[in-house]
């Protein structure tokens, strides 16, 4: 479970979460502050007022990364379509399907964010979901089978939207052969003479290349269709019920753009299926378990199985292969670079998180065939019922 943060209640880092709160339709005495650290991206605070009833209320401040996201305007007019439709739509079914939707509050002059540069950029502020709690790493069956319900609710409730509505935030998030290109390009560069250091990684990686490109190539022939996803389907991006571990909701929008569902069943198979943390450095503990992938497609086709097309869940096994070597690329490529995307901790800590990846993808590619047997099988059973 997510390491609980230290309430602040005065101090630089308390006064400086009042001063931005205060720029939102936030009401009551503000009482403390804390930071919320288990993102690699953004800087998250959660925020305590006492209202005049007494009543105490949290919200959630964020800053947008403005180097990775180069336009976080854009980034928020994305999230504002989306919460808006799943407001729109569990409004319409008369119960709300995902749990607690997340909701934007105003800032100062109307928009949904507001622009502080003595603060470090765009800041937005979410309710916080309360009763709820997240886990880093899944733990057990049940609560795979939430992650995999949850996102395929959400891909649900926003599947009759048009990706042609919303923009891409980072351009090419998921085209695979355009990271192992990045890759390559970053090798040849070696900025940080790190490259004597990951040979054997990149040889692995380009052993893989010629499978890079399979989604993008389908995508293109028109047999994937584009969808408004998700992109980043990490466990603790859920929100679980703190009494029965059940999915509430899913959050951290600012992925949210076109792509294919595949991506985010992909990522989910990355961070669901295995009880090592992507920081783990004992690799014989980086293993796809497959009981947990079981719960995983379980959870995610009884959600999402009615608008998937053949072709998508036929790739389903594969997707969580891709991805997970992926992001591996990803890692590698930031250590090459002189870790300047995700937030490191400890030297080298790029390159553990890359070779952890790359055990990963290896003990999934193993597990492959059992995979896609499962997932035929599951379809089966939920054609049968229909």
């Amino acid at each position: 479970m997510t390491a609980m943060p230290a309430k602040l209640s005065e101090g630089p880092v308390a006064e400086r979460i009042a001063r931005i709160g205060d720029q939102f339709a936030i009401s009551g005495e503000f009482l403390y502050g804390e930071e919320l650290c288990n993102g690699h991206i953004n800087t998250t605070y959660r925020a305590c007022y006492r209202t005049e009833d007494g009543a105490e209320d949290r919200y959630i401040l964020q800053r947008i990364n403005d180097y990775v996201f180069k336009d976080p305007v854009m980034v928020m007019k994305n999230v504002e379509k989306v919460t808006r439709h799943i407001r729109w739509k569990t409004m319409r079914r008369r119960k709300n399907t995902a749990g607690q939707p997340l909701t934007l509050y105003p800032a100062r002059g109307g928009r949904n964010y507001i622009n502080l540069p003595e603060e470090g950029g765009l800041w937005r502020c979410y309710n916080n979901i309360e009763g709820t709690h997240t886990y880093d790493v899944v733990e057990n069956t049940r609560q795979a089978y939430q992650a995999g319900y949850a996102f395929g609710s959400f891909q649900e409730l926003i599947s009759d939207m048009n990706p042609e509505d919303l923009r891409e935030s980072i351009p090419d998030f998921h085209n695979t052969p355009k990271r192992y290109e990045a890759l390559v390009r970053s090798a040849e560069a070696d900025v940080m003479n790190r490259v004597a250091n990951c040979e054997a990684e990149l040889h692995m990686f380009k052993n893989w290349s010629p499978r890079y490109g399979r989604l993008v190539e389908l995508q293109a022939a028109g047999k994937l269709p584009t969808r408004i996803t998700h992109n980043d389907t990490k466990i603790n991006n859920v929100m679980l019920d703190e009494d029965s571990d059940e999915a509430v909701c899913v959050i951290d929008l600012d992925t949210v753009m076109p792509g294919l569902s595949l991506y985010d069943f992909g990522d989910m198979v990355r961070t669901a299926t295995c009880t090592a943390s992507e920081d783990e450095e004992d690799l014989t503990q980086v293993v796809m378990q497959m009981p947990f992938f079981e719960s995983l497609a379980e959870g995610y086709l009884d959600a999402a199985h009615s608008f998937l097309c053949k072709e998508e869940i036929e790739q389903l096994a594969f997707a969580g292969w891709l991805i997970t070597a992926e992001i591996g690329m990803r890692f590698l490529t930031d250590y090459l670079d002189g870790d300047k995307y995700f937030r490191t901790e400890k030297p080298e800590h790029n390159l553990i998180r890359a070779r952890n990846q790359l055990a990963l993808a290896r003990s999934i590619e193993t597990n492959l065939p059992r995979m896609d047997r499962y997932i035929r099988r599951l379809m089966k059973g939920l054609e049968s019922k229909h």
